[in-house]
């Protein structure tokens, strides 16, 4: 029982580390000192500390991350995006994106640009120089190493590393079920070309992300769009409807932390969606390429864990969590190996080996799991705190998400403030962000914009969301 003197000590803690948080000092997703750090400095008791700490999640100031600290909470300014119902389209559409994203990719060459339109992570977040010393090594100890071509299904070494890592993501997967590829896009790309004909109608979430609209629109695939809702991912019953009265050849799904909703379907919901595809005989393609990215540090299971008869083409690389430049992906095809394999071969013969074997000797060293509980520290932070920046400077009836992995927010702006006429005004001022008709094949989500978190807090990214405020205030009051 703690002595009247102790309480005294615990609530003066409590109140100056407050008061540091109401002046601004320390700002939404700063971490705090740690516990025996804070009681070297006060010349207090850990247990003082401790007390001080519950004090303040009981008031809503601070939270307690596994693992990883005591951080100042955001201020719930911004309630999660709502579940929205927008009339299921039945009718398969043509894509039309390309032009849209052409914005957006000429603005990531800029590094004057401030990167809040793709979906990338800061190199300073990333292993990239433990990499490119394990490239190096590899490059001058195997002087004939990427002499050859390494054929599909891809270098033995890492589809073996990638069976040891399937177990982590709650599955089984064999070595000789892997196909590597040039990045998740190849692996997409080979997914749908195995499945799908010029012409075909396949079933996608709805907003997604705008490369997988680019890839059936250059594909002259046919898309209805199936609703997607921040808490629950893919709206499964208007997927039932739509395979039960619509000529769909495959579906195509982001089941854990989507982009750009940042929706985590449960396990109960990812069963049910293997359930379907199964009773309409349609292939699953699984992008998982957020799944090692929650913030809690558990690792959700992918749709493929539920798969029985071989229908679900499980995609994924390195590129949101290692190294996007070494374009290093792959696909378990399941029923559809041989054809995957098949068309690896025509498409581009074989993936870049000297890049898989890095990767590989990574992986086999036992440093990506050290690095990913950094990696998902960093992005939990940085997410609340753009989510908290967010909040205090767009205007009034702005919406934002509030995902549990990943590192993108989907903002929903005021109806009368267009996305694209925003986005136009923001790269004016030097800012990139993603409109939100790009993630539909419909041009939807008119006053929707992405934010990406992947960059850590500065004063920059301050000042470019604070500009960005202003101008959706401006559209919004025009």
């Amino acid at each position: 029982m703690a002595t009247p003197a102790e309480g005294l000590k615990f609530e003066r803690v409590a109140a100056d580390v407050a008061s540091l948080i109401e002046r601004g000092a320390l700002r939404a997703g700063d971490r705090l000192p740690s516990v025996r750090k804070l009681s070297r400095e006060r010349r207090v008791s850990i247990a003082t500390v401790l007390a001080a700490y519950t004090r303040l999640e009981h008031e809503g100031l601070v939270e307690a991350r596994s693992k990883s600290g005591h951080y100042v909470r955001p201020k719930a300014l911004l309630p999660p995006a709502p579940p929205r119902k927008p009339r299921l389209a039945l009718s398969p559409t043509r894509v039309t994106v390309s032009s849209g994203v052409a914005a957006l990719v000429d603005s990531m060459r800029d590094p004057a640009v401030v990167p809040l339109g793709a979906a990338a992570v800061a190199p300073d977040l990333l292993p990239i120089r433990a990499l490119n010393r394990i490239l190096a090594s590899v490059a001058r100890e195997l002087s004939t190493a990427g002499a050859s071509y390494d054929p599909p299904p891809g270098l033995l070494s890492l589809r073996r590393q990638l069976a040891k890592r399937s177990l982590t993501w709650g599955t089984a997967i064999d070595e000789d079920s892997f196909v590597t590829t040039a990045g998740a896009m190849e692996a997409l790309h080979l997914s749908l070309r195995a499945t799908t004909r010029p012409g075909d109608a396949i079933a996608i979430g709805a907003p997604t992300y705008f490369g997988l609209l680019q890839l059936a629109e250059e594909m002259n695939l046919r898309v209805i769009e199936v609703p997607s809702y921040q808490g629950t991912g893919l709206d499964l019953d208007a997927l039932e409807t739509v395979l039960a009265q619509a000529p769909v050849k495959a579906c195509l799904a982001v089941t854990t932390f989507d982009n750009p909703l940042g929706a985590l379907m449960s396990e109960e919901r990812k069963e049910r969606l293997v359930r379907i595809v199964e009773r309409h005989d349609v292939p699953l393609i699984e992008d998982d390429i957020y799944g090692d990215l929650a913030f809690d540090g558990s690792r959700p299971r992918p749709a493929k864990a539920f798969d029985r008869d071989g229908r679900v083409l499980l995609c994924g690389s390195i590129s949101k969590t290692m190294a996007a430049g070494y374009r290093v992906g792959w696909v378990a095809a399941g029923r559809y190996q041989p054809l995957v394999e098949r068309l690896k071969f025509s498409q581009s013969v074989a993936t870049p080996t000297l890049m898989q074997m890095a990767v590989a000797e990574y992986l086999a060293q036992g440093a990506y799991d050290r690095h990913l509980r950094h990696l998902r520290s960093a992005l939990a932070s940085q997410v609340q705190r753009y989510r908290a920046a967010i909040a205090t400077s767009f205007p009034a009836g702005t919406r934002v998400s509030d995902p549990k992995g990943g590192f993108v927010l989907w903002v929903e702006l005021p109806q009368q403030v267009s996305a694209l006429r925003l986005q136009a005004r923001a790269l004016e001022r030097g800012i990139a962000i993603a409109p939100g008709p790009i993630f539909s094949a419909r041009q939807r989500h008119a006053s929707s914009i992405r934010i990406t978190c992947g960059t850590p807090w500065s004063s920059r990214m301050d000042c470019a969301i604070s500009l960005l405020g202003e101008l959706a205030c401006e559209e919004a009051s025009a």
